[in-house]
């Protein structure tokens, strides 16, 4: 009786984009084959399933149609690779065979009888395919592990960065990395829930592939990321990643330390918007200053006021607006104008300039200092070996040399490490005067808190006036800010004595 053929395709991933072209050239060379040598094939068993692991459904099926047959069947595969790369699936085709359920095992590129010494071959070639598949995976694992010493990235590209195929690595998109950013310094000060990040987000364009906003959970994930900080974390081990930081550390462990305290967050039916809730304390008792709404005139306004917490407080209501007011008249006391900011920045730059000239030319002068202690050390020792000086004499003078080249060495260092740090603070102080001019003119409530937050300590509410102490470069500013010619009267005029005398309040 001639033996009918089951036909067994299988591609190694499930994934539909990628070997699809595999099962076509399967199916379409093994028909070839079969009508090439006669071979009659009663049923098809197509799977996109890897074979590492015993579990296949599709061939799991084929195994139990081959028991329950009464009549010995054969299998016609493509390389008997495509039937097993695992010790149980190999070993079940060769138990079917003993059994003589399997009575033919055909393969266009591997040629196999049911003798001692066929089964022989196919068990080294099930042996073969089992250690092609553990010797590759050992590969990517070795592969990954070298990748992570190097310290590249080893997949695709989180989301804020890129791949580079020519750096085999990953570098900040963009756009993506400012979306990034923004969002981090947002949800550290406090301004969002996850659910309003993920709104925030979709203003931005950032949605899941549904179109709607980022899930909560996949914003978790997002926030404690430490790839945004230059990090690779794999398999619970960190390591210094060769890409740049999107996110600096202090923003990073802040937003750490938001979502530490959300994580059991207080019940509360509805939030009220109070963008100055802990900005003040109280100017007579140290109490907290909160809020409430309070209905009056036709409308209903926003107060805040001392919770009295201390007992007995004298002090009474402020309305928001009027706390607005009192907040912008005092950021226009350290407000830059346009026209000023320019000139300032422009000055900033000629300093930079002139300073990395100085720092060039002083570490050429330790550069030529440390070249000629090392030859004097050079020098004193051919003397030593020599002869010609005592060897008390060489200690003593080698001593002072080894400090010498020490002491110079610490200050190449420190220089290298200070250099022109003073240049981007001020240049940023400048930015953020400026824009202070600007928030006096915002309604964004919670921008200006917390650029006042930045501008001022102690910040009380005394007899409905809301008072600071300036920090020491806002102090400066505030102090010599009517000193400067209104924009009016300011031209090419001003003595650039009295323009640089003004700029060194930052110095």
């Amino acid at each position: 009786m001639k033996t009918k053929f089951f036909l067994y395709a299988r591609k190694s991933t499930e994934d539909e984009e990628r070997q699809v072209m595999s099962i076509e050239a399967q199916l379409a060379e093994l028909a070839e084959y079969a009508k090439r040598k006669n071979i009659e094939i009663i049923e098809q068993f197509v799977e996109s399933k890897s074979a590492k692991k015993p579990g296949r459904e599709i061939f799991n099926k084929m195994i139990e149609k081959i028991h329950a047959s009464k009549n010995p069947v054969g299998i016609l595969a493509w390389h008997p690779d495509r039937l097993a790369r695992n010790s149980v699936d190999g070993g079940q085709i060769i138990y079917l065979i003993d059994q003589g359920k399997i009575a033919s095992l055909r393969f266009p590129t591997f040629w196999f009888e049911p003798t001692p010494q066929g089964l022989f071959m196919l068990q080294v070639a099930f042996g073969q395919s089992k250690y092609y598949s553990d010797n590759l995976s050992e590969n990517v694992k070795r592969g990954i592990r070298q990748k992570l010493r190097r310290g590249e990235w080893p997949g695709l590209a989180p989301f804020g960065y890129v791949n580079n195929p020519k750096t085999r690595n990953i570098e900040p998109d963009p756009l993506k990395a400012k979306i990034i950013k923004k969002a981090f310094k947002e949800f550290a000060q406090g301004r969002h829930t996850l659910k309003s990040l993920g709104e925030r987000m979709s203003f931005w364009g950032v949605v899941s592939k549904t179109g709607k906003p980022l899930c909560k959970a996949t914003l978790q994930r997002m926030l404690t990321n430490k790839v945004y900080l230059g990090i690779i974390v794999h398999n619970g081990e960190s390591y210094e990643g060769g890409f740049p930081a999107i996110v600096s550390r202090a923003t990073f462990e802040a937003v750490q330390k938001v979502l530490k305290q959300r994580a059991r967050p207080r019940k509360s039916k509805k939030r009220h918007n109070f963008p100055f809730v802990g900005f003040l304390t109280c100017g007579e008792c140290g109490g907290a200053i909160t809020a409430q709404y309070a209905h009056g005139n036709g409308g209903t306004y926003r107060y805040y006021r001392c919770t009295k917490k201390f007992g007995k407080c004298t002090q009474g209501y402020l309305r928001e607006d009027l706390l607005v007011a009192q907040l912008k008249e005092r950021l226009k006391k350290v407000a830059l104008c346009e026209d000023w900011t320019q000139k300032m920045l422009a000055k900033v730059e000629l300093w930079e300039k002139e300073n990395a000239q100085l720092s060039q030319s002083f570490a050429q002068n330790l550069e030529e200092k440390i070249k000629e202690t090392e030859q004097k050390l050079d020098r004193l020792v051919n003397a030593f070996l020599d002869g010609t000086i005592e060897k008390e004499t060489y200690l003593v003078k080698k001593d002072e040399l080894i400090k010498t080249k020490t002491d110079l060495n610490k200050r190449k260092s420190d220089f290298g490490r200070k250099g022109n740090n003073w240049i981007e603070p001020l240049r940023n102080w400048i930015k953020d005067a400026h824009r202070a001019e600007k928030l006096a003119l915002s309604k964004d409530f919670y921008e200006i808190k917390i650029f006042a937050e930045k501008i001022g300590t102690n910040r009380r509410l005394l007899d409905r006036k809301v008072v600071w102490n300036w920090k020491e470069e806002w102090q400066i500013l505030a102090e010599n800010k009517d000193k400067m010619p209104p924009v009016r009267e300011r031209s090419e005029r001003i003595p650039s004595a009295q323009f640089e005398k003004s700029l060194t309040w930052s110095e």
